[in-house]
């Protein structure tokens, strides 16, 4: 018997009762008012519960998305490196001048010039030379 029937059997008895006092039935009548309240409200928390479930389980359709968009094992950098492990050899760790704080970058980002201090916000130069432009220097 589920928590609706319950309180229909319970009403029933209450009303088959022959409470000859008027304050004791006021009192059932009163309880019997609460218990359906507290099933209304619980009715109220399940239909919520289910809503929250599908909104979960859309986040979690999506997220599954995201991962396999971002568990892309293609390096997008110019080097010759196998760039599918998870300490990919394109990727620097340096520290801040002005906060000392340590920055993980890749290749890509040096090449590009620099960043921002993700703590800080200091703007951070790389210059890139390449090895090979002073290999065709001193061969000249």
């Amino acid at each position: 018997m589920n928590t609706v029937e319950s309180l229909g059997y319970l009403k029933g008895l209450i009303d088959g009762l022959d409470v000859k006092n008027e304050s004791e039935a006021k009192i059932y009548k009163a309880i019997i008012a609460v218990i359906e309240n507290i099933v209304d409200d619980i009715d109220d928390i399940y239909e919520e519960i289910d809503a929250v479930e599908e909104q979960v389980d859309e986040i979690d359709e999506a997220l599954a998305d995201v991962e396999e968009y971002l568990d892309d094992d293609d390096c997008d950098c110019d080097c010759d490196c196998d760039c599918d492990d998870d300490d990919c050899c394109c990727e620097y760790e340096l520290e801040c001048p002005a906060c000392g704080e340590a920055i993980v970058v890749d290749e890509c980002t040096i090449e590009e010039g620099g960043i921002e201090c993700p703590s800080c916000g200091e703007y951070l130069e790389f210059e890139v030379s390449c090895d090979c432009e002073e290999e065709d220097e001193d061969e000249e």
